[in-house]
């Protein structure tokens, strides 16, 4: 393999794993203070259904991601007053608004465009472009490390930065501020929060708006940056791999970067490899390369991550003791 092949694969994972590490550190925050989060996935799906709709008609893609983002956080709402509020089962809320969204942006869509669930398609202004690094350029010529800067670090889309920038800041809030602590704590022994005076409820609330405000710009990097508009369940099981991420990392966020970079590779790889001729095989049938990426994410976390243990609080309604 030359160089310009391994950039172009190297490429293709960073841009397939943005949207799984936006959803991942989604869940992070979500589950790291004792609220598991099924519904990344629906998330992701209504905040790419709303983005697009708002570039559409503002012409304005930092509008767009707005209204992605007020789409995700009200269903983190609607997954928190069900979870927190009234203290219901988390998996199923969240499963519950995974059907919701992928039923509502297919209706939404075909009523209000007609063209089967899809948004007009999107350009200009009304998409996030890639951005070249100031100086990139200059180095360009030098073996090996300019086609590195140039054609990978530099010209990366918007989001993408924003979204591997997350991953230190996460980590910074996580472990380096009272904020973290707190919201670990709540997720591990969340009456021992509430003896401290602290809103064991109002904690977990900013958990998932946090999480809704990330899966927001997941979602919008779907349809404004990966692709030029939205298209019935374009995020294609996406949640759902950032949640095995999230487990493979074992909640943190650093080794979760390394996961959802994994996984972008295994699907970059996979797309590389459809109509090839591999000896023995044959030419390699789409429908295998469709499967392959999800088919090494359960042999990865059957067989790779060993023992993951969650926030003991996980999944765990809190009832005040009197």
């Amino acid at each position: 393999m030359d160089l310009g092949m391994a950039i172009n694969i190297a490429d293709s994972a960073i841009r397939l794993s943005t949207p799984l590490l936006f959803a991942a550190l989604a869940g992070l925050y979500s589950e790291r203070a004792g609220i598991f989060d099924i519904g990344l996935e629906g998330k992701m799906l209504i905040s790419a259904f709303f983005s697009a709709v708002g570039a559409s008609l503002t012409g304005s893609a930092v509008l767009g991601l707005g209204c992605g983002i007020l789409a995700a956080v009200f269903f983190s709402l609607v997954h928190g007053l069900a979870s927190i509020t009234y203290r219901g089962n988390q998996i199923v809320s969240g499963v519950a608004l995974n059907f919701v969204a992928a039923g509502l942006t297919v209706l939404l869509g075909q009523n209000w465009y007609g063209q089967g669930g899809r948004t007009p398609s999107l350009s200009g202004s009304e998409r996030f472009g890639d951005w070249d690094l100031p100086g990139a350029e200059a180095v360009g010529g030098i073996p090996v490390l300019g086609p590195i800067l140039t054609d990978l670090v530099s010209g990366q889309n918007v989001l993408v930065y924003v979204a591997f920038l997350m991953v230190p800041v996460t980590w910074f809030v996580l472990f380096r501020t009272r904020f973290g602590l707190r919201m670990r704590a709540v997720g591990e022994n969340p009456a021992a929060v509430d003896t401290a005076g602290i809103s064991v409820a109002w904690l977990r609330y900013r958990a998932v708006i946090i999480c809704g405000v990330l899966t927001g710009f997941a979602g919008t990097y779907l349809a404004l940056a990966q692709s030029a508009g939205f298209n019935r369940d374009m995020s294609a099981g996406k949640g759902y791999i950032a949640l095995a991420a999230l487990i493979f990392a074992k909640w943190r966020p650093v080794p979760l970067m390394g996961a959802c970079l994994l996984f972008g590779f295994l699907d970059a790889v996979s797309i590389r490899i459809q109509g090839v001729q591999l000896p023995f095989v044959g030419t390699v049938s789409v429908q295998f390369v469709q499967a392959l990426p999800y088919i090494l994410t359960v042999v990865l976390l059957a067989g790779f991550v060993g023992k993951a243990v969650p926030p003991k609080a996980g999944g765990v309604p809190y009832v005040k003791e009197r």
